[in-house]
């Protein structure tokens, strides 16, 4: 099977790389060069067009930063492409353009998966991405092994658009939870409990989290966090802003009155605007603190 990746930055990089590394033919494209480099030291043939990246692929994957990327993207690959060809997306876009773009391709005799993913660039890294997969449950199937050799965890969520709808309802879950978590740490903070033992007794009782166990946003307690790398992002501000931003435009559509996630929403508004975009949305817990 010979895929066309397009997009190999923090997260699409990994991914091709681990396609490559369970034995499947790789040609990317990206825009930036350091990650051609780093695509070709993993074994990636990088091409110089989406189209040359593209020509003969048996399936197109496309991790890029918007839908209209994605529309670009799959403009240019399709003459490329025999009739039948899959398109699997695994960028984070909203519901109703993940279901145009199924319905374009479709039309056209092409097929289409919506595969967003979660898990950072670490579970890109290692392989552990967990895949929210929708689309048609037949194309899904023919194509797990695809996604088995990209994550760990592989759901199926029904018809095209939901896993974009599961994604968006999660890491607006995840938001919550490390906002939370930041003014609990502090708050335990202020009263004097030092933060191992904080840790020591909540990931252990029904306050733990991922936002813990995983990403906790103090030094010491889980060494790999960012906040042990000057909040080097696994995921960044700017990125946990734009899936909130998508969960509020679903949350409008839908009349769902997400209380929580608007105040969350206007909270990271606010942390990319004072500059912190760039660094892991754990880094909340610092206006928290200077609140």
């Amino acid at each position: 099977m010979k895929i066309a990746f397009i997009g190999l930055g923090n997260m699409g990089g990994p991914m091709a790389a681990n396609l490559v590394k369970n034995g499947f033919e790789v040609a990317g494209f990206d825009v930036a060069e350091p990650a051609k480099e780093a695509a070709r030291a993993a074994g990636i043939n990088v091409c110089d067009t989406v189209a040359e990246a593209a020509r003969g692929a048996d399936v197109v994957m496309t991790m890029l930063p918007n839908d209209a990327l994605v529309r670009g993207v799959i403009a240019e690959a399709r003459p490329e492409v025999a009739e039948g060809t899959t398109f699997i997306d695994s960028s984070t876009i909203a519901v109703d353009a993940a279901r145009e773009i199924g319905a374009e391709l479709t039309d056209a005799g092409f097929r289409f998966i919506d595969a967003p993913v979660s898990g950072g660039i670490f579970g890109a890294q290692e392989g552990t991405l967990a895949f929210m997969v929708a689309g048609d449950e037949a194309t899904f199937s023919e194509h797990r092994s695809l996604f088995e050799a990209m994550g760990r965890s592989i759901t199926y969520c029904g018809e095209l658009g939901n896993g974009q709808a599961v994604k968006a309802c999660n890491n607006m879950i995840l938001a919550i939870q490390q906002v939370a978590l930041s003014e609990a740490m502090v708050m335990s903070e202020r009263l004097g409990v030092d933060p191992q033992v904080f840790f020591d007794v909540v990931s252990n009782a029904t306050g733990s989290s991922w936002s813990l166990t995983k990403n906790c946003p103090v030094t010491g307690p889980v060494p790999t966090s960012p906040a042990n790398n000057d909040f080097k992002p696994g995921f960044a501000t700017a990125l946990m802003l734009k899936d909130l931003r998508l969960a509020m435009q679903a949350a409008e559509s839908t009349k769902t009155a997400t209380v929580l996630g608007r105040i969350v929403a206007d909270q990271y508004e606010k942390l990319a605007a004072d500059g912190h975009g760039g660094e892991d949305f754990s880094v909340i817990i610092n206006e928290v603190r200077g609140a």
